[in-house]
């Protein structure tokens, strides 16, 4: 990866491209490419999003949604960005959250998307223990909250557990798909799992 003139060695194409299109980080090309595979996020959409900040998600679900529709974020730090009307930001920890986000956040959601990652140590067997932790949450969270037929979205670094974790997603979707975005990283372990048809 070139390196460039700001001396920044993790800025690329995306990053560039997240600035021109006013978005806070780069991450909002994987959901475009999520969205544009699956059509996950319709018109008038409720959308509950894990490990909102900075926002690009949230900016752009609630484009997808429109006004008629109602978008939730969470997340442990604050988003600062300017947000649409319908999009409300609950700040706070999601596993001391699980029990009273259904009645903070609401129930009855269209759309479960879980973008958390864990604080990372470059131990890959820590790092990947840790994305399962927040990846049992997201998924407990879904199962509680999403309408059924609802859509889950959910990222995951590759592990031992991860096939494990792909098994409760297949006994709670009636269709799963595992997605890699063009935009993730090359050296990311990160990965997608995709829930369609809540049951």
């Amino acid at each position: 990866m070139k390196r460039s003139k700001s001396g920044n060695r993790w800025q690329d194409h995306y990053t560039r491209q997240a600035k021109k299109d006013k978005y806070p980080a780069r991450s909002v090309y994987k959901l475009k490419e999520i969205q544009q595979k699956n059509r996950i996020i319709k018109k008038g959409d409720a959308v509950l999003d894990l490990g909102c900040a900075p926002g690009s998600w949230l900016k752009y679900a609630a484009d997808l949604a429109g006004p008629s529709g109602r978008v939730v974020g969470v997340d442990l730090k604050p988003v600062t960005i300017a947000l649409p009307d319908q999009v409300e930001v609950l700040t706070g920890d999601i596993y001391e959250m699980l029990a009273e986000l259904k009645q903070g956040a609401g129930a009855g959601y269209n759309v479960v998307l879980s973008d958390m990652a864990p604080a990372t140590t470059g131990n890959k067997h820590v790092d990947a223990a840790r994305s399962m932790g927040l990846c049992e949450a997201a998924l407990y969270v879904a199962k509680d909250v999403l309408r059924p037929g609802g859509r889950f979205v959910c990222k995951i670094f590759q592990g031992p557990d991860f096939q494990a974790f792909l098994a409760e997603v297949r006994q709670s979707f009636k269709k799963q798909k595992i997605f890699k975005p063009q935009s993730s990283r090359k050296a990311s372990r990160e990965i997608f799992i995709i829930g369609l048809g809540k049951q």
